[in-house]
């Protein structure tokens, strides 16, 4: 018997994170929303939902799901400090963390943040 999960069980975790309203751009990767504030170095207002700007739900690239994250340029560095991690947080809760290249920035400055996805495959038999 073959395995299969619908698009609707993987699409529910990828649109928890497309509510989130606040993308920061972080020197380490801190253990939860309050520690958030102890590593940002940059950070930036989002559009919550899908299809509303900042994410899109789609199918995966070889399969299952995936949320696009939008590339976000300009976003004003306020501390110094070696970029490491992208968290998502929805003001209340950090519901996502990624790795970046590693970047040196400076207050004042400002730092883009490309596209990513966060892809879910489908089962396999």
């Amino acid at each position: 018997m073959a395995k299969f999960t619908a698009d609707e069980v993987l699409d529910a975790p990828l649109t928890k994170v497309a509510t989130c309203t606040r993308m920061v751009v972080t020197s380490a990767q801190p253990a939860n929303f309050a520690g958030i504030a102890a590593v940002a170095l940059a950070d930036v207002t989002l559009t919550a939902g899908n299809g509303n700007g900042d994410y899109v739900i789609a199918n995966g690239d070889t399969s299952g799901r995936k949320l696009t994250v939008g590339a976000q340029t300009g976003v004003n560095v306020d501390s110094n400090g070696t970029a490491t991690h992208v968290c998502l947080d929805d003001g209340a809760t950090l519901l996502s963390v990624t790795t970046c290249t590693s970047q040196v920035l400076t207050a004042g400055n400002t730092v883009d943040v490309p596209a990513y996805d966060l892809e879910f495959a489908d089962v396999t038999p």
